[in-house]
């Protein structure tokens, strides 16, 4: 049932982010709204900025799930700026009250498992180290919360898809490349 009660705090979250800044949201509003106990709040969360990490992510994770090996991660990265965009008034008012600094890092735990689920794939059969993989998976996670960092920030006004072809474009063949060239350096 926990999750259930978190959900429906996020639900109450994001249907008060419709109407005032995160900053002026209290538990009490987001209890009230939902019915909950405040004592249940505090089961689940330690404050209000607790509950926005665990949506984020939880949303994030959803749009995910299977998306996670060398030929579904395009459709993962697009699945991420769609989830983004279907909460953008959430989102761009967590963006704007929390910082790029928590955004960046809801957004690296999320994709770091993306790329390196593909860095596993692609490296298998190879040399190459646990440290290197960590540090190619590393590189195109930072490449790609700088791209989506940036669009949030831009208001979310180009077209997921085709920011998703541009990444996807510019990272085809780059991780077996890189693979390659570790496994060349050791």
């Amino acid at each position: 049932m926990p999750n259930t009660t978190k959900q429906a705090l996020e639900e109450s979250l994001k249907h008060m982010l419709l109407k005032k800044p995160l900053d002026k949201i209290t538990i009490r509003d987001i209890t009230e709204d939902c019915g909950i106990s405040r004592m249940a709040f505090y089961y689940h969360f330690k404050d209000i900025y607790d509950l926005v990490e665990w949506a984020c992510i939880e949303d994030a994770s959803k749009a995910l799930q299977g998306k996670k090996t060398y030929e579904t991660w395009q459709e993962g990265l697009l699945q991420i700026f769609e989830a983004v965009q279907e909460n953008k008034p959430f989102i761009l008012n967590a963006y704007r009250c929390i910082g790029r600094e928590q955004m960046e890092r809801f957004l690296y735990q999320l994709t770091y498992g993306l790329i390196r689920g593909v860095v596993e794939e692609q490296s298998q059969g190879t040399t190459v180290s646990e440290e290197d993989k960590s540090f190619i998976a590393e590189f195109y996670k930072y490449s790609f919360v700088g791209v989506m960092l940036d669009w949030i920030r831009q208001g979310m006004t180009a077209d997921p898809w085709a920011l998703t072809e541009k990444i996807s474009a510019a990272m085809r063949g780059s991780i077996a490349n890189a693979i390659r060239n570790f496994t060349e350096i050791e």
